[in-house]
C-alpha cells in the first residue's frame, strides 16, 4: 500500500503549496477563480480528449464495468433523492453534493492506485468512461440550467416592476422559451451541453477513440502536456479554498449534508461494489479492482465545478477533505480482506 500513500502524500503536498500561495497572497486575490477557470475551460478537457482517445471503450461492456456502473448509479440516486427531495436544496447544490458522493479521483489517485495495487492501469477505465461519458454531461446540463435561472431572477430583479421587457427576457430565460415546445427546449439543452468545455473534450476523446486509425502522437501531445496541468491546478485550488476555513459561518457546509456525501463516498459505494461484484461472480483481482476503484476519495474536480457554477464550494471542499482523509484507512482495510 506504499502506493496508496506515496499518492496522498503527493496530493497533500501540491495542496499545502496552494494553501501557502492563498495564505501570502503570492497570486492575487483571484487566483482561486482564475485557476478552477484555467482547468476547467482547458487543461480538464485536454486531459480527458487524450485519456479517452487512448481508451478501450469495449470495457463498457464487461461485468466490471457493470458493478462500476450499477454501484456509483445507485449513489447517485441516493444522494440525489436526499438532497433535492426530502431536504429541499436547489438544483445546482443537490448536483454539487450528489457529484461530491459519486464523482471520485480516479485520475490522479485511481490511476497510481490501479497501477501499484492491481498491477494494471486499465482498471481505472470503466469508472474514468462513466464519469466522462454519463455523470458529467447530465451534471453540466442541469448545472448550466440553474445558472441560467439565477442569471434570470437576478435580471427581473434588476429590472424592477416597471421594465416589462426586461421582465420578460428574464422569464423567457428562466422557463427556456416554454412557448417554442418540446422541441426548442431539446435544442437549447443539447447546444448548451454542447458548449461545454468538460463534455467537448470526452466526446473530442470518443470520437478520436472510434476512428480507424490511430492518432498521430504528434497531434496529441500538446493536449497531454496541457492535460497533464489539469490535477496539480486542481489540487491548487483545493489548497486555495482552505485559507480561512472555518472562519466565517457562510463558507461552512452544513453537517448533515456533509455526513451524507461522505458515507456514501466512503463507506456505502465500496459496501455496494463488493455485494455487486460477489452477485455477479466477480472475485480475485476483479473484486479488489471494483472495490477499490469505488472507495476513492471524491476528486478535487468537483471543487472546481462548484467554485466555476458558484454553487455549494464549502460542501465540495470539506468532503474532498474528509473522504482524501478516510481513503488511507479504507484502502488499507479493503486490501487486508480482498487480498
Amino acid at each position: 500500500m506504499s502506493a496508496v500513500l506515496t499518492a496522498l502524500g503527493t496530493m497533500a503536498a501540491i495542496a499545502l503549496v496552494g494553501w501557502l500561495l492563498a495564505r501570502w497572497r503570492a497570486l492575487g486575490p483571484h487566483a482561486e477563480q482564475v485557476l478552477a477557470r484555467a482547468v476547467f475551460v482547458i487543461a480538464a478537457p485536454s486531459l480527458l480528449a487524450v485519456t479517452i482517445a487512448r481508451a478501450d471503450l469495449g470495457l463498457l461492456l464487461s461485468r466490471t464495468a457493470l458493478v462500476i456502473a450499477a454501484s456509483t448509479l445507485a449513489v447517485v440516486v441516493v444522494a440525489a433523492l436526499v438532497l433535492r427531495v426530502a431536504w429541499r436544496r436547489p438544483a445546482g447544490e443537490a448536483t454539487i453534493g450528489t457529484l461530491a458522493a459519486s464523482y471520485v479521483n480516479a485520475g490522479n489517485l485511481g490511476i497510481p492506485i490501479a497501477v501499484y495495487l492491481l498491477g494494471d492501469a486499465v482498471a481505472v477505465v470503466p469508472t474514468l468512461l462513466l464519469q466522462l461519458l454519463v455523470l458529467a454531461p447530465v451534471a453540466f446540463t442541469i448545472l448550466d440550467a440553474d445558472a441560467d435561472r439565477r442569471r434570470a431572477s437576478a435580471a427581473e430583479v434588476a429590472a424592477g416592476e416597471d421594465d416589462a421587457d426586461l421582465v420578460a427576457d428574464a422569464a423567457d430565460i428562466e422557463v427556456g422559451h416554454a412557448r417554442a415546445g418540446v422541441v426548442g427546449r431539446t435544442r437549447r439543452v443539447v447546444g448548451r451541453t454542447l458548449r461545454n468545455p468538460i463534455i467537448i473534450g470526452a466526446l473530442t476523446g470518443v470520437v478520436l477513440s472510434v476512428l480507424p486509425w490511430d492518432v498521430p502522437d504528434v497531434v496529441l501531445e500538446p493536449f497531454r502536456l496541457i492535460g497533464a496541468a489539469a490535477a496539480p491546478l486542481a489540487l491548487l485550488t483545493f489548497g486555495m479554498s482552505l485559507v480561512g476555513l472555518g472562519r466565517n459561518r457562510a463558507d461552512r457546509s452544513r453537517p448533515r449534508e456533509l455526513v451524507l456525501v461522505v458515507v456514501l463516498r466512503s463507506v456505502v459505494h465500496p459496501l455496494l461494489a463488493a455485494l455487486l461484484g460477489r452477485a455477479l461472480g466477480l472475485d480475485g483481482g476483479e473484486l479488489l479492482a471494483v472495490v477499490a476503484m469505488a472507495a476513492l476519495p471524491t476528486a478535487q474536480n468537483v471543487l472546481v465545478y462548484a467554485v466555476q457554477y458558484d454553487r455549494s464550494r464549502p460542501l465540495a471542499r470539506d468532503a474532498g477533505l474528509a473522504t482524501t482523509l478516510l481513503a488511507v484507512p479504507v484502502l488499507l482495510a479493503i486490501a487486508t480482506l480482498l487480498t
